[in-house]
């Protein structure tokens, strides 16, 4: 290690002690001050592990929770980022956390969550082992631009590790949309029998990449996703390493289903949750992870920030859903119609950068199955109110049946009174970090992330 690396990580450790002591936060400050002093440093402190890169645009924080829970079977000494810190920065703050100056001779693991922008700026230093491609839908406009401008970010940035295996979405027609440096393998699911039927008129990413005809598929799970071909050239979806065989039951809160004949469970429902643990599965088997071990590892996985993340206020039992684009936001309305019990509903809507500035995106969800669910109450809050309050109404709500409740405060005050027990809240990302923080102020949860 340099003398410039030593002093720059352990400025970044002071910096890092004193802002979690004193002000019980700072996830990346540390991280970017580091990295101005020097800005190799990431080289340096990842240099011991074995590394596993989660990115895509759905699916990033419970895949990597999953697959840091599996791997953590054999790796002893395995770090991860919880606190959604995936940039380059938050990186650099993770293994400075768990950075230590003597010497350990066992094998270490970090499973990281990485930003797809920001992919090739923690390749430049970091070589993992393998990356996973998670899916890729139309997100945050304004930064991403379309999805094929956001593959191709993810491409660039596994292309400065070329020995890295790329795990894939085997069931995503943009995965095996163009040829990588990188060796590929996919994982997909494999529980129907084949029939015949198109995407969604209103569904991304459903032209061939060969000659741009509309994509058919056998069966599709949501979205763009299944077993696609085209009927007009050679294109298909590629041979599956992985697959799910069997999914014997889904409901709002779990799920069993057979990978490769082996039967799993994980403790959180929705369809699209299952393709984050078949991810995790894939890694854990091509770094030589049992299948008991696999089942271990998802028994052991809990709810995370903002992923069906239960909160009790009082006799309510809230849960929190994060939402940040039409397929997203559909997948989770579709989770939610699963619940037999009566429910209220509250959705906030910011539109800062974290969470995409552009809100067009919620036209483009179905929120009209709203109307449809077992509701007995539905509010509306968030700094852009207006936006969502208009497009419930048009989604088929009354006016005069929506509650328009613009603060959190309010928000979390009207929850003591909602008209039923549960309350599912749908939130974009600084509204779940706004909520939370009020939560903890009123002493509901812990601070933090």
């Amino acid at each position: 290690m340099s003398i410039r690396s030593a002093f720059a990580i352990a400025v970044g450790r002071t910096t890092r002690w004193g802002l979690h002591t004193f002000l019980k936060g700072g996830s990346s400050y540390p991280g970017q001050l580091t990295q101005k002093m020097d800005p190799t440093v990431l080289g340096t402190l990842s240099r011991n592990y074995d590394v596993v890169i989660v990115t895509g645009t759905n699916g990033k924080t419970l895949t990597t929770a999953l697959t840091y829970q599996v791997l953590k079977q054999k790796y002893p000494e395995i770090i991860t980022n919880p606190t959604g810190a995936n940039m380059l920065q938050g990186i650099i703050s993770t293994f400075l956390e768990h950075h230590s100056y003597t010497k350990n001779t066992e094998k270490k693991a970090a499973v990281l969550e990485v930003d797809e922008a920001s992919l090739i700026h923690v390749t430049k230093y970091i070589k993992p082992k393998a990356i996973i491609f998670t899916n890729v839908f139309r997100d945050q406009m304004d930064r991403y631009g379309e999805i094929y401008t956001t593959y191709q970010m993810m491409l660039n940035g596994a292309a400065l590790a070329p020995n890295a295996l790329i795990v894939s979405n085997g069931d995503a027609p943009i995965f095996n949309s163009k040829e990588t440096v990188n060796k590929r393998v996919y994982f997909g699911f494999d529980h129907l029998p084949d029939g015949e039927l198109k995407a969604h008129y209103n569904t991304d990413g459903v032209l061939c990449p060969q000659c741009n005809n509309i994509l058919h598929y056998k069966f599709l799970t949501y979205s763009n996703l299944g077993k696609y071909y085209c009927p007009n050239c050679d294109f298909k979806r590629p041979d599956l390493t992985y697959r799910l065989t069997n999914l014997s039951h889904m409901d709002h809160q779990s799920s069993r289903f057979e990978i490769d004949g082996e039967e799993f469970e994980i403790k959180i429902g929705g369809q699209y949750n299952i393709y984050n643990a078949l991810a995790a599965y894939s890694v854990g088997r091509i770094l030589d992870v049992s299948t008991d071990q696999i089942r271990a590892g998802f028994a052991a996985s809990k709810r995370i920030f903002g992923r069906q993340e239960v909160i009790q206020i009082e006799d309510k039992e809230v849960t929190i859903n994060l939402v940040k684009n039409p397929v997203g936001l559909n997948q989770v309305l579709e989770m939610i119609q699963l619940d037999p019990e009566p429910f209220s509903l509250v959705s906030i809507l910011n539109a800062n950068y974290a969470d995409g500035t552009d809100v067009s995106w919620i036209w483009d969800a179905n929120y009209e199955i709203v109307k449809d669910l077992n509701v007995k109450e539905v509010t509306v809050g968030g700094e852009r109110v207006e936006d969502i309050t208009a497009r419930l109404e048009v989604a088929g709500i009354p006016e005069e049946e929506l509650q328009v409740i613009p603060s959190i405060p309010e928000i979390i005050k009207n929850f003591k009174n909602a008209p039923t027990k549960k309350i599912y809240v749908l939130a974009t990302y600084t509204a779940v970090l706004q909520l939370r923080k009020e939560l903890a102020n009123q002493g509901y949860i812990e601070g933090g992330m």
